[in-house]
């Protein structure tokens, strides 16, 4: 049996019975040629207007059977399961206002040359979740991520992808889904013992970081925190350590990654959240007075 979360933080939030956009498509697909010369054809669809937009159920797919599209010969010792997420994940393309301007693949979304030239910007969202003991459940991203690997980060964090469930921009509700998505997939969490409407959304982010050269982020991220006591079962593709920590102990964190002890690194997005809001939300979360301050008319640019 797991705990039910404190009542300002479990609030019940109306789940939206559909979804309609303001924008209409414009253009569809363009086609780049594969290492073994069969066309790849990536979706890539831009948005003006006010029509309304139909979007499918399940998440768009290529029609070719090369991964390797776009890549370079480096990307040939990707992991193959990361591979396979980079070119059939479809990110939702965002303005700096959070207003959707298309899709595009998680490849291209994370190549620091589209970010720096084309300043391809898309949306994600940070899960935060906390024991019955309020302490917080933190990851280390396994090896063979493409962007930050074995850095030390919050519970999960990740994207919503361009399907219909996740475009929900209704009390964040698509970024919700979309985390309730990934917790089953990087650490084994079930469905029930995340629900949706237990995830409080308290905040958004706009951020840019480096990975290492190639790869990087440009993201506007939705925090969202839950108290839940769960079942983790971490995915080692995803994941390769997890523990829990109080506040004494991820400031102890802090201090060994910032004195380079241990080989100790910690994602940029995470340090940025740590240091402009999480103490402060963790003391809310604590009082019971989370919904209090959170905020998501406003977007913070932490870049």
């Amino acid at each position: 049996m797991f705990l039910v979360a404190p009542a300002a933080v479990k609030a019940p939030i109306q789940i939206a019975a559909s979804f309609t956009s303001r924008f209409s498509p414009l253009s569809f697909s363009k086609s780049r040629s594969c290492l073994n010369n069969t066309l790849y054809k990536t979706s890539s669809t831009h948005f003006t207007g006010a029509s309304h937009l139909s979007v499918s159920t399940t998440p768009l797919r290529r029609e070719s059977r090369c991964f390797a599209a776009m890549a370079t010969a480096d990307d040939t010792t990707m992991d193959a399961v990361q591979r396979r997420l980079m070119f059939d994940d479809e990110c939702i393309l965002v303005d700096e206002n959070d207003r959707v301007v298309g899709h595009e693949s998680k490849y291209n979304c994370h190549l620091m040359e589209n970010i720096e030239s084309k300043n391809l910007l898309h949306r994600a969202f940070s899960v935060f979740l906390f024991n019955s003991k309020y302490e917080l459940l933190l990851q280390q991203r396994s090896a063979t991520k493409v962007t930050f690997p074995l850095v030390w980060t919050n519970t999960c964090c990740s994207h919503p992808l361009y399907r219909e469930s996740e475009l929900i921009e209704e009390k964040a509700l698509g970024a919700r889904n979309a985390a309730q998505r990934k917790l089953l997939d990087e650490l084994g969490i079930p469905a029930e013992d995340v629900p949706v409407d237990q995830f409080l959304p308290v905040g958004r982010i706009l951020y840019k970081a480096p990975s290492d050269g190639k790869w990087g982020e440009h993201e506007l991220d939705y925090l969202l925190f839950i108290v839940r006591d769960v079942k983790v079962n971490p995915n080692p593709d995803e994941v390769a350590d997890i523990k829990y920590v109080n506040q004494d102990q991820l400031r102890e964190l802090l201090r060994k990654a910032d004195a380079g002890e241990e080989g100790l690194k910690l994602s940029p997005w995470f340090r940025l959240i740590v240091d402009n809001f999480l103490f402060n939300f963790w003391d809310h979360v604590q009082k019971g007075t989370l919904k209090e301050v959170a905020d998501m008319e406003t977007i913070h640019k932490l870049t």
